[in-house]
């Protein structure tokens, strides 16, 4: 089958869930035979060598752009420029596609392929890794801006589509908000070994891996910290990752005088973020807002309990059973966070083994390859009811 990948982020020049998501998926689908096109804004610099993935066709749907405000927010007008590259490219090209693969946000590439799919009669399918609610659009952009993001999400989720959710919380959302068509919840993006993990001995050290926005809360795990070394004096913490809520965590660290025990080199290597975890005593995401929580389910792969927190807009609780493979905690306050953090050091080996079993359980659910067969199986019916 012919399939059309659209999103405007390439890992690893940009890093996150649905970077990791497209790149795999695009690499899969080729090495199973199909044609598969991905197009993107440009992420490399003019005098770079363009990216490689094996069996794909990359195109650079428009010059590379800053995506980010200061503050972390996406900014406007790349993604604009990107949908009127997207509906050039459909608007020539279309019929060449069985599918039409894109990301719903930053939403300005799905109405492209929309408007172009009524003269080349591909199918759109769309993820939706997040759907905001009303409420979030005011906090995130303010009432006048909070309003038109919500409408334009509305817009969007009204477009005749084979909508992905990669959680049961965004699914319901995308119902609710009066989706025309069927929603189906992929669980699994991991692309890493499915063999039950073996159990190493921790170390007394705690791990955040992710950027440093201000969902994520990453400055919120330095008191913890601190209060989480009261009960355990040698306890520390690695925080990798970049953004620009970085400055406030050095700030936090020079403030409560932890240098000697919290390390923020900024982003660092897959492999080094791998070797980190392994050693870890836990991974904690102190995040309110998350459309999946890949790292969770890479920490369970490695035998490593998770600390996520539970909030109405984070769907990452739904990859942590409390107590079995990680803690929920309450808030992201410091008490809250330190009291899950020591509950996850009391469980010792006994909480790293029911982690180990608890992904041997369900590793295949939350493996690519079980998303994978599902994406297919939704391309092949397009592609029936085309011929």
């Amino acid at each position: 089958m012919r399939v059309c990948v659209v999103y405007d982020c390439l890992f690893p020049y940009t890093v996150g869930g649905a970077e990791r998501w497209y790149r795999n998926l695009s690499e899969r689908l080729a090495s199973e035979g199909h044609e598969v096109t991905y197009l993107t804004l440009r992420q490399w610099e003019l005098d770079e060598a363009r990216p490689s993935l094996p069996g794909v066709r990359l195109v650079a749907a428009g010059p590379r752009m800053r995506l980010y405000t200061d503050s972390g927010r996406r900014r406007i007008l790349p993604p604009l420029a990107f949908g009127v590259r997207v509906l050039a490219h459909l608007l020539r090209r279309g019929r060449r596609y069985d599918a039409v693969h894109t990301a719903s946000f930053p939403y300005f590439s799905l109405l492209a392929a929309a408007a172009a799919r009524p003269l080349h009669r591909f199918r759109l399918v769309v993820d939706w890794h997040e759907a905001w609610t009303r409420e979030y659009w005011r906090e995130y952009l303010g009432r006048a801006g909070g309003y038109i993001g919500w409408l334009v999400q509305r817009a969007c989720v009204r477009v005749p589509q084979r909508a992905f959710c990669f959680s049961r919380l965004h699914a319901q959302r995308l119902r609710e908000e009066g989706l025309r068509g069927e929603a189906t919840v992929l669980e699994g993006e991991y692309a890493g070994s499915l063999e039950r993990p073996a159990v190493r001995e921790a170390q007394d050290l705690v791990v955040f891996a992710g950027r440093h926005i201000p969902e994520k809360r990453v400055p919120a795990l330095v008191p913890a910290i601190a209060r989480a070394r009261e009960s355990v004096p040698g306890l520390r913490c690695l925080i990798l990752g970049d953004g620009p809520d970085r400055e406030r965590v050095l700030q936090a660290i020079a403030d409560l005088a932890l240098e000697d025990a919290i390390s923020a080199p900024g982003f660092v290597p897959g492999e080094d973020v791998e070797r980190a975890l392994a050693g870890a005593l836990c991974l904690v995401l102190p995040s309110r807002r998350e459309g999946y929580g890949l790292v969770v389910v890479e920490a369970s792969a490695r035998a490593v309990p998770s600390v996520v927190v539970r909030g109405p807009d984070n769907a990452a609780t739904e990859l942590v059973a409390d107590g079995e493979n990680g803690v929920l905690a309450d808030s992201a306050d410091p008490e809250a966070l330190a009291a899950a953090v020591v509950r996850v050091r009391d469980g010792g080996h006994r909480l790293r083994e029911s982690t180990a079993a608890w992904y041997e359980r369900n590793a295949r659910r939350l493996s690519i390859d079980g998303s994978l067969a599902t994406v297919t199986q939704v391309y092949a019916e397009s592609s029936r009811a085309r011929r």
